[in-house]
Formats: structure tokens, C-alpha cells, sequence
């Protein structure tokens, strides 16, 4: 068993390794920039150690550092998490060259699965299947038109390096494939280093459903069934749950020995997810493979009994994986929500700042994955993710009361948050009945919401503007001269008001 391990991330990721690697009595080793000096992670690792400046380019991403920092404090393995240099085949390299356990896919599976081009070509020869379209870069602007013109629009441009939604584009009709082929490769460049871009028909509105895979490193391979993660805004998920409610046993067998199969064939060990779109019609496509460990990595937890970071551990340990497909037992039903430090009322702008206030009230059934303490910031370096809350039942509507109920008890004061998103979200009658997909969110419910809203906005404007007229007139009555009363008469200002208390 490894002895001693570093974590080369921050925030919950951080905080959830470090704990599984205590419990197998593995010491650990935390690294930090200048804003997580004080962060909740260094305070759980056995060491800590400062790695650079707060912006990621001068710390979590600074290979050398941690590779540096690795060898300074003996840990004989560094466990990535996700983000940051998780998915770097160089990243791996350089901890192999350095005989130091990468806890993760050898770096030349990561190579042969990180370039989607190469993981497409990998599918097809391993007879799983994938979206029409091509599996090689394209060459330049006159291929791009011509194979738009073979599959058909409408089609979606994808970085080949990427991942994320970065690099994407979905072209309706030709005269929008130059300028968005152009914005694509631009995009592309900029986030991943490289330009280059492949184009697959587009399927209008699919599910998005990934599968949890685990490899030994004696070619031992099993699968940890499916996780449905269409609730998505702007490529990013939202909300996560398994098991999905289109799923049969018959379609989670196929698509998981399909997940199996082409990680296999990469030459995989450790921990990965495999993602696929599904149509309405259940027809499964192989999207691409995750090389790391998922944000949405609990809920399969919770409905398998496994802990996902103790299996990665032992792996890289050299250990066989101690249960097989057939002991695998899927029960209940699990639901995650991450909860964001962003204002859903302004286009999702991240909220910075210092949380002043926070409190939750979970139970049975609940689970909260964190980094943040009451007195932490929000910082415009890194990500706004404050928590993902997971909730779990015997059935998806216990999960759902669940979850709903530890939304409405969860308290953040000082920066704004999703929280009411989430519940609006969950209180939906698409997500109720199941029957949401990847483009619900931006299609159907944030118009449905903004509808709403408008609707409120019309009334309050109208409710201002009645209460505007009748202070108007108050002023008025009151500011009228001072009526003489005589022969026990009133005046008809008295006696309108009299009138209006009647």
C-alpha cells in the first residue's frame, strides 16, 4: 500500500482524497498558493506545502512544482482529483520519469483517449458506437464544407483536445459553417493549446449519460453503472442522478461493457468515466472518456457502497480489484447538486467575497462534499463551487424530498448562491417525471422562468404605479384648506373619506 501521497488539487476534492487516504492509513501531503494558505484542506493534511501565487497558471498548474514538492516530502504518489492537470498525459509522464505513482491511467491512455479524434477511432475498432461524422482532424475550411454537405446539417464542430463545451459549435445551415468553424478553432486554441477540430451530426436534444469504470492493473475490469447528467446549462451539468430513468438492465449491460471495451483497449487502469449521448429512441453514442475521477463521483458511491478514491488508491497500490461485475449491487436512487457561489438572477455571474454565515442542517440520507468553513472567501482565481450536496433513498422521489429539503435548510450569508435555482429546477414537472434533457435548461426553462418573472415585474409595476396615483392624491386631500363646519354639516372632502371607510 502506498505510504505517503500528495494531492495536487484544492477545495472539497481535495478535502474528499485526503479523508479516504487517512482511513487506509496513508499520510498525505496538501500543496497550496497564496490564497489557500488558511483553506480547510492544509488543515486535514498531514503536511502543507506553498507551491506559488494564486492564480492556477503559477501553482496547481506548475507541473514542476509539484513534482518538486513530491520529492521534497518522500510521497511516493500524487492523486491529481479533477481539473487542473488531471487529464495531462505530459503530467503523468513526468511523475512516471519520476518514480512517482501517478493515481490515475497510464499517460499514453490518457493520449489515446484525451484527443476525442483518437478515442473516436479507438470506439469504432472496438465496435462501439458513435455519432456520424469524422474521426481525423479536419484539414481546412474546403474539407469542412464538404463533409458538412455528406452527414447533412445540422452539425456541431468540436475541439479535438477538448472538453468542457470549449471549442464547440452547433452550424443549422452553410453560411454559418466558416465563421463558426473560425470561432471554434480560436476557441479552441486559447483553452487547450490547440486549434485543431472534427465534426460530428448533431443529435438535437439527447441525454447525456456517463458510465464509472474501475481497472486493475491486472486487467481486471468492471463497471459501477450509469450516472444521467443531461441537466446541463451551457455544456456545464447542474444536477447529476443515478439511475437514469430511461435505463433498462438489458441497455446498462450493453453500454457498460461498451465503457469496458474501449477503456480496456486503451491500455486503462484506475478510475475513468465514459460518456454517452442517448436519443430518444435509446440509441447510445460514445461521447468521450473522462481520465480522472468525476465532480459527480458520490452518487455512484452512494448507490454502490464503493468508495471511489479508496479503489483508485488500491489499484495504484498494485492490489486486484476485490469484487467482480456479478458482485456489483445497484440500490436505490442518488441525486447531486452543486452548489455555486453565483447570482442565477444575473446570467449566472460568479459572487465573490467572504461568506459570512453558513449552516446546514443534513440527516439521513444526506451528504455534503466541501472545502468552504464559515469566514472563507470566494475567490475570482478558481471555481465557484461552494459544495455539492448529495442526497440518497430507497427511490428517486424519497431522493428528491430529501434533497429539496436540505436545499431549503442550507444558509449562505455574503455571497449569493443557486440554492433557489436548484429548487426551482427540482420542483419542475420535467425533472419530476424524468423527461428532461441536455437542452431543457436553456430551451424550455430558463425562458419559462424569465416568463415568470416578467409576468411578477408587470404586476409589481403595476401594483407601484396604483400605489403612486393614490399617494398622489392623498397629498393632495391633505394639503387642501381647512373647511369651517357649520349647522352640523360637513364638507364633501369628510365626506368622501367617510365614503371610503364604509
Amino acid at each position: 500500500m502506498i505510504k505517503k501521497l500528495l494531492v495536487a488539487n484544492r477545495g472539497e476534492i481535495a478535502v474528499r482524497i485526503i479523508t479516504s487516504a487517512k482511513e487506509l492509513g496513508i499520510k498525505t501531503v496538501a500543496v497550496y498558493s497564496d490564497f489557500d494558505r488558511y483553506s480547510l484542506y492544509t488543515k486535514l493534511a498531514d503536511e502543507a506545502y506553498h507551491i506559488g501565487e494564486s492564480p492556477a497558471t503559477k501553482s496547481y498548474l506548475c507541473a514542476d512544482k509539484i513534482i518538486d514538492t513530491a520529492k521534497k516530502a518522500g510521497a511516493e504518489a500524487i492523486h491529481p482529483g479533477y481539473g487542473f492537470l488531471a487529464e495531462r498525459a505530459m503530467f503523468a509522464k513526468l511523475c512516471s520519469d519520476e518514480n512517482i505513482k501517478f493515481i490515475g491511467p497510464p499517460h499514453t491512455s490518457i493520449g489515446k483517449l484525451g484527443n476525442k479524434t483518437k478515442a473516436k477511432q479507438l470506439a469504432i475498432k472496438n465496435n462501439v458506437p458513435v455519432v456520424k461524422g469524422t474521426d481525423k482532424t479536419l484539414k481546412d475550411f474546403k474539407e469542412a464544407k464538404q463533409i458538412a454537405s455528406e452527414i447533412g446539417y445540422p452539425i456541431m464542430i468540436k475541439a479535438s483536445a477538448g472538453g468542457g463545451g470549449k471549442g464547440m459549435r452547433i452550424v443549422k445551415e452553410e453560411k454559418e459553417l466558416e465563421g463558426f468553424l473560425r470561432m471554434a478553432q480560436n476557441e479552441a486554441r486559447s483553452s487547450f493549446g490547440d486549434d485543431s477540430v472534427f465534426i460530428e451530426k448533431y443529435i438535437d436534444s439527447p441525454r447525456h449519460i456517463e458510465f464509472q469504470i474501475l481497472i486493475d492493473e491486472h486487467g481486471n475490469a468492471i463497471h459501477l453503472g450509469e450516472r444521467e447528467c443531461s441537466m446541463q446549462r451551457r455544456h456545464q451539468k447542474i444536477i447529476e442522478e443515478t439511475p437514469s430513468v430511461v435505463m433498462t438492465n438489458e441497455l446498462r449491460n450493453e453500454m457498460g461493457e461498451c465503457a469496458k471495451r474501449i477503456t480496456l483497449a486503451s491500455g486503462y487502469t484506475n478510475a475513468g468515466t465514459v460518456e454517452f449521448m442517448v436519443d430518444d429512441k435509446n440509441n447510445f453514442f460514445f461521447l468521450e472518456v473522462n481520465t480522472r475521477l468525476q465532480v459527480e463521483h458520490p452518487i455512484t458511491e452512494m448507490r454502490t457502497g464503493i468508495d471511489l478514491v479508496r479503489e483508485q488508491l488500491k489499484i495504484a497500490s498494485g492490489e486486484k480489484l476485490s469484487f467482480k461485475q456479478e458482485d456489483i449491487k445497484f440500490t436505490g436512487s442518488s441525486i447531486e447538486c452543486r452548489i455555486c457561489a453565483e447570482d442565477s438572477e444575473n446570467n449566472f455571474l460568479p459572487s465573490t467575497g467572504k461568506i459570512d454565515y453558513i449552516n446546514r442542517i443534513l440527516g439521513n440520507g444526506l451528504r455534503e462534499d466541501t472545502g468552504f468553513e464559515q469566514g472563507n472567501e470566494i475567490s475570482i482565481f478558481y471555481d465557484p463551487m461552494i459544495s455539492k450536496l448529495i442526497s440518497y433513498g430507497a427511490n428517486r422521489d424519497i431522493a428528491i424530498n430529501k434533497m429539496k429539503r436540505a436545499l431549503r435548510d442550507y444558509k449562505v450569508h455574503g455571497v449569493k448562491t443557486n440554492i433557489n435555482f436548484l429548487l426551482s429546477l427540482l420542483e419542475c414537472k420535467e425533472f419530476i417525471k424524468g423527461t428532461y434533457n441536455t437542452q431543457f435548461v436553456e430551451r424550455i426553462f430558463l425562458p419559462r422562468l424569465q416568463e415568470k418573472t416578467n409576468k411578477i415585474n408587470k404586476k409589481l409595476d403595476t401594483a407601484l404605479s396604483l400605489a403612486s396615483i393614490l399617494f398622489k392624491e392623498r397629498q393632495t386631500e391633505v394639503i387642501q384648506p381647512k373647511v369651517s363646519i357649520t349647522n352640523n354639516s360637513t364638507s364633501r372632502w369628510i365626506n368622501k373619506r367617510i365614503e371610503s371607510y364604509r
